[in-house]
């Protein structure tokens, strides 16, 4: 797939097309400060007109070996990577990774269910995420950004009697690697129509901690551009790629870049519940409770 479409708007850039054609294309090398990544997991799902299955987990590694390549061609040399994918798939990126880069942290991501996960198996709750960086001694990371409630200092108020002079725990710490965020639901104020929208939560977090203003965040599996959405909220430059028109419609929309797409007003999904069959859909119940 070659390059369909660019639209540009003040330090924001929405690409139609594969990122593994135009990455080369379009990015200079060495030049992009922070990459999420969150490609196609190889679990069968449907994103437009594309299936996310490979013949085999071999298949789909060696897929994920030449993006990446191209990924850490284009990181700056502080630059940060942020890689997902599958539980299962993981491994293969994760060992990849180990000799071109220099792995951080290793993430869960963790959140609730909706319903029965599994019942043979116990079902997963949680998707991995690998913080990576090009130089270990140079690279960003703004933990006062991010800090959160550390529950040893703020709530139980415990002393430290190790120091000279006893004192509180400190109330404020860097988070773990566990990040327990909801996904995304339906009637959320950030809801697309997308089969794995990540929440903006998880996009803040990874953007403030790894990224300064006016740096260059890019996205090449864009989906719902939730992190052209929170670059730009957060003062970044931004570079999305997406290979489904629909998607793209998205990030148009929700980036500010276009307002209407071949004549086609660019609109919000409506976020109303329905009754179907003559039963009252839970919407109707609890009025505009998310």
């Amino acid at each position: 797939m070659q390059l369909k479409s660019s639209y540009s708007f003040e330090g924001i850039t929405v690409i139609y097309g594969d990122a593994l054609d135009l990455m080369d294309e379009v990015i200079p090398d060495s030049t992009v400060n922070l990459i999420f990544a969150d490609p196609p997991y190889n679990i069968g799902k449907r994103f437009g007109d594309f299936h996310d299955k490979w013949d085999s987990d071999e298949a789909y590694a060696l897929w994920s070996e030449r993006w990446l390549d191209v990924c850490i061609r284009k990181l700056a040399p502080d630059g940060t990577l942020y890689v997902m994918t599958s539980t299962q798939a993981m491994p293969y990126l994760d060992l990849y990774l180990r000799s071109r880069l220099t792995i951080l942290s290793r993430i869960v991501w963790t959140y609730d269910s909706s319903g029965v996960q599994a019942k043979r198996y116990f079902g997963s709750l949680y998707e991995p995420i690998l913080h990576a960086v090009k130089n270990i001694d140079k690279y960003t990371f703004n933990s006062d950004t991010i800090a959160v409630e550390a529950r040893t200092g703020a709530i139980r108020q415990l002393i430290d009697y190790r120091k000279p002079i006893p004192a509180l725990y400190n109330s404020r710490k860097v988070p773990g690697n566990v990040w327990p965020f909801h996904r995304v639901r339906y009637r959320m104020d950030e809801y697309e129509n997308h089969p794995s929208q990540k929440p903006e939560a998880l996009l803040e977090r990874i953007i403030l901690a790894s990224s300064n203003r006016d740096d260059l965040v890019v996205d090449p599996f864009s989906g719902t551009f939730t992190t052209g959405a929170v670059a730009k909220r957060l003062g970044r430059r931004f570079v999305g790629i997406e290979r489904e028109k629909e998607y793209v419609k998205i990030g148009l929309r929700r980036l500010g870049v276009r307002k209407e797409l071949d004549g086609e007003p660019l609109t919000a999904p409506q976020k109303n519940y329905v009754r179907k069959s003559g039963r009252v859909a839970m919407g109707d119940l609890f009025g505009d409770l998310k």
